[in-house]
């Protein structure tokens, strides 16, 4: 047996938590992005594969104030299996800045829309609360401190309507642009996240084509750097003019992957779309453009429940037929929740070094670094260990009850998920 591998200062962490998304970027040893979160309240039962992310997180982070610190967290959008936890990951962390996109307080406003979920409303409530801080601040000629940023990421022709309005362009950004800042801080030698979404016309879409959309970029101490594109819940129309809009714009390097999480949770509306005839009918230009931007050793990571045998007619992902065409145009292709032992999944491990980006197969996790602690908290082993976290205090605030009800006993969900549903 090959000895196992010290993990590198950098990478990223694919949790599993059932069909939904929760990644963590290591930036360094103080600086943790979360993109999205799928914490199931049945996870805290050692019987269950699914990891309990926001204890995990709580074991792992670097401490600031003498609290777990994360110095960004990102929401591609507020659908359940995106936000689900939020509002306990807020008890229990500094969350040093936020990311939210424009369809938050459209959906919102919007008397027509489903009832969100108490995580989306506690992350819109949050937001609305670091927009006004962000602007107190301003207004005595300073900046918002930790705890108190936030960055809109998109556009909205109603943005003379919504609460981020009035924000300066330093606490915006939009398709086309980098951002290399966390928390307050450059990390542009080691970190840069290029936006290619939501677009401006998308503005009123279908909820699941306004996702947060970006390439991530993790550079080693040597220059190494390891290429992540990370697609929220979009689909092939969306994702293709992201490809086309970049490659006509000269920013192809913009659209390499080491790492592809695949969209949508391995759905086949990627790549399938229905003919005259209403049968699925194979895109090939998606597929051709996977595999154009893909780097020498591409890895594509299914954030999903285990992807089934065969597919069965109007099942949500993932689906076999997805799962198969990346298999085609990839090195390897990987599920969260099969990922060692379906019924003890490991966390998927991203590594970057001075030998590339690579999938961290057996992992020493006494290294002495932010992943390794992230990787030791995630593994199945830590639900033996006695818990980090600070107990809470019970209490009969409605809006914690609320999030209380909703992630109990939660699992895959048998109808498509709407905003905050």
């Amino acid at each position: 047996m090959a000895s196992p591998e010290a993990l590198p200062a950098r990478g990223a962490v694919f949790w599993p938590v059932g069909t939904g998304d929760s990644t963590t970027l290591v930036v360094d040893e103080s600086t943790v992005l979360q993109i999205d979160l799928h914490d199931l309240a049945k996870a805290q039962d050692e019987e269950n594969p699914e990891v309990a992310v926001v204890d995990r997180l709580v074991d792992a982070l670097p401490t600031q104030d003498g609290k777990p610190y994360l110095a960004t967290f990102a929401l591609t959008h507020a659908d359940k299996d995106h936000c689900l936890g939020f509002a306990d990951l807020l008890s229990k962390v500094q969350i040093g800045e936020l990311w939210s996109t424009p369809r938050l307080w459209r959906e919102f406003n919007d008397p027509d829309a489903p009832e969100p979920c108490p995580d989306a409303v506690a992350f819109r409530e949050e937001s609305e609360r670091r927009i006004e801080a962000t602007m107190a601040a301003i207004a005595k000629g300073g900046q918002p401190a930790s705890g108190d940023r936030i960055k809109v990421v998109g556009y909205d022709d109603e943005h003379s309507k919504q609460a981020y309005d009035e924000l300066p362009d330093e606490y915006k950004s939009w398709p086309g642009k980098s951002i290399t800042k966390l928390d307050g801080r450059d990390y542009s030698d080691r970190f840069e996240a290029f936006i290619h979404a939501p677009f401006r016309e998308d503005c009123a879409a279908p909820r699941n084509e306004t996702s947060l959309a970006m390439q991530v970029t993790l550079t080693d101490d040597t220059g190494t750097t390891g290429k992540l594109l990370l697609f929220g819940d979009l689909a092939h129309d969306t994702i293709m003019k992201i490809f086309e809009y970049s490659e006509h714009h000269d920013r192809a390097n913009y659209l390499e992957w080491d790492l592809l999480l695949a969209p949508h949770h391995c759905s086949k509306k990627v790549m399938y779309k229905p003919n005259d005839s209403g049968n699925d009918e194979l895109q090939l230009d998606i597929m051709d453009a996977f595999e154009r931007h893909r780097l020498e050793s591409g890895v594509v990571i299914f954030s999903s429940g285990i992807v089934p045998s065969s597919d069965t007619p109007g099942a949500n992902p993932p689906h076999r037929k997805a799962a198969d065409r990346y298999a085609e145009i990839s090195d390897e292709t990987i599920c969260t929740m099969s990922w060692g032992d379906e019924k003890a999944p490991s966390p998927i491990i991203l590594g970057i070094d001075a030998t590339g980006a690579r999938i961290v197969r057996e992992i020493d996790i006494s290294a002495a670094s932010r992943l390794a602690a992230v990787t030791a908290a995630a593994t199945s082993l830590a639900s033996a260990l006695p818990s980090l976290a600070p107990e809470t205090e019970d209490t009969t605030d409605p809006i914690e009850d609320a999030v209380i009800s909703d992630r109990g006993g939660e699992r895959a969900p048998d109808q498509a998920v709407g905003f905050g549903q």
